[in-house]
């Protein structure tokens, strides 16, 4: 059997949405399983697309994975549990902290270019 491929398409109002297809071709209808913390994701519909051979996947993301910290959603083949994709949210302050390091950094090497091309202007005058 030819080898299941997953697409994202969008993320759009609290629903993932991608496209499933077979590498190569056609093949059964898929059947995939979708965790949060090793529970179901409720409400998972696949449905067939209008090119054939393909199906659209749409997942509501369930409100408990938006929450302060890192939180992973995984997409599986429930045929043989093959990881598809994962859906990953960051949140609160584990990415405040993350982003103040980055902007810290950022400034940090700004000022040092800023007073190397000063004093390369004030040594080429």
């Amino acid at each position: 059997m030819s080898q299941l491929i997953l697409t994202k398409t969008r993320l759009f109002e609290g629903t993932w949405e991608g496209v499933l297809s077979y590498e190569g071709g056609t093949g059964p209808e898929p059947s995939v399983e979708v965790t949060f913390l090793e529970k179901a994701v409720p409400g998972v519909s696949i449905k067939a697309a209008n090119d054939e051979g393909k199906w659209a996947l749409h997942i509501p993301i369930p409100p408990e994975s938006l929450s302060d910290g890192t939180h992973t959603i995984l997409i599986e083949n429930a045929s043989n549990g093959e990881r598809l994709d994962k859906i990953t949210f960051i949140a609160g302050e584990a990415l405040a902290d993350d982003l103040r390091a980055e902007i810290d950094l950022l400034r940090a090497e700004l000022d040092m270019l800023k007073r190397a091309f000063r004093r390369h202007c004030v040594e080429t005058m």
